[in-house]
């Protein structure tokens, strides 16, 4: 079993080659240069590694560079193998990156937000206190003398 430190520097080194192949080696049209690697994460065996891509387009974009890649992945595979040196080349897996989705649903909640909390700003503008503008008790010397008064009694 490697070491972490040894899957890490395989990840990255995969992640650039892939990169690299994608953007200069592979004459796929499908594979354009609207596809991103953004990870790429390798098991504790250095057998398998997952590489996560996006997309920037449309569901068509997506589904056409999902078979894009799925067709180059022999030739990706040679190109880390010569670029790793290492006794076994991992598999690779290819999977659609869900970070533009998750972003996007953290932008419309965001948007919610900033439009309740205007929302509840324009209400609040002509708003006027319940009672007095300080809500705190004050002590006064009336109040402390009456107390004491009533404890004796008590």
């Amino acid at each position: 079993m490697a070491d972490n430190a040894r899957a890490k520097k395989l990840a990255d080194l995969i992640r650039e080659v892939v990169a690299e192949k994608l953007q200069r080696g592979v004459k796929d049209p499908r594979l354009g240069t609207h596809v991103t690697i953004t990870d790429t994460r390798v098991t504790g065996d250095l057998r398998e590694a997952t590489v996560f891509y996006t997309v920037y387009g449309d569901d068509e974009d997506r589904a056409s560079a999902a078979a894009g890649l799925e067709s180059a992945k022999g030739v990706l595979r040679s190109a880390v193998g010569r670029a790793a040196g290492t006794k076994f080349t991992p598999t690779l897996t290819f999977v659609a990156d869900a970070l533009p989705e998750n972003a996007k649903t953290i932008e419309d909640l965001l948007e919610k937000a900033r439009t309740s909390d205007a929302q509840v700003r324009e209400v609040s503008s002509g708003a006027k206190y319940a009672g007095d503008a300080d809500p705190y008790k004050k002590p006064d010397e009336d109040d402390s003398a009456g107390d004491d008064d009533e404890d004796a009694t008590a």
